[in-house]
């Protein structure tokens, strides 16, 4: 007794395989954070006035400095998706969170900068940054992080 194959069967089985291919490719799929991610209810903490010191103890350390007419902790964070193992990730999300210090070693401002219709734009405050130091420098930053190096 030979055994014929149907064109039903063969769709059937051509589905299946496509079917598990595609999950097997979809579990690979892979969302990333790196750098600080801060808390809301730990930002909240942290106000006009606060000390230096009370900002190390609630945010921990910075990602980096940087001395701009006094003193900015930089808090520097980056969502990416990779939708399958063997491509590279695309970016989702990119934060940086800046805590200005005055010349008292107290907070001054508080800016939570992110990436808006293509522009930097300080999401706290809801302003695009002006030109000058501290604009090129958070420009500068972004530049740095929407590279797909590892």
């Amino acid at each position: 007794m030979s055994i014929k194959s149907s064109p039903a069967l063969v769709r059937a089985a051509g589905l299946i395989v496509a079917s598990a291919l595609a999950l097997g490719a979809a579990g690979c799929a892979e969302d990333q954070s790196k750098g600080y991610v801060f808390s809301e209810t730990a930002l909240q903490q942290v106000a006009v006035g606060s000390s230096q010191e009370q900002v190390l103890v609630v945010l921990g350390t910075p990602s980096t400095t940087a001395t701009l007419k006094g003193q900015v902790f930089y808090y520097i964070s980056q969502k990416t998706h990779r939708p399958v193992a063997f491509m590279n990730p695309s970016i989702t999300d990119q934060r940086v969170l800046a805590i200005f210090f005055d010349q008292n070693r107290k907070v001054e401002k508080i800016a939570d900068y992110g990436m808006k219709d293509g522009r930097v734009f300080d999401f706290r405050n809801q302003v695009t940054p002006t030109a000058g130091q501290e604009q090129n420098f958070i420009e500068h930053m972004f530049k740095g992080l929407l590279s797909n190096d590892e």
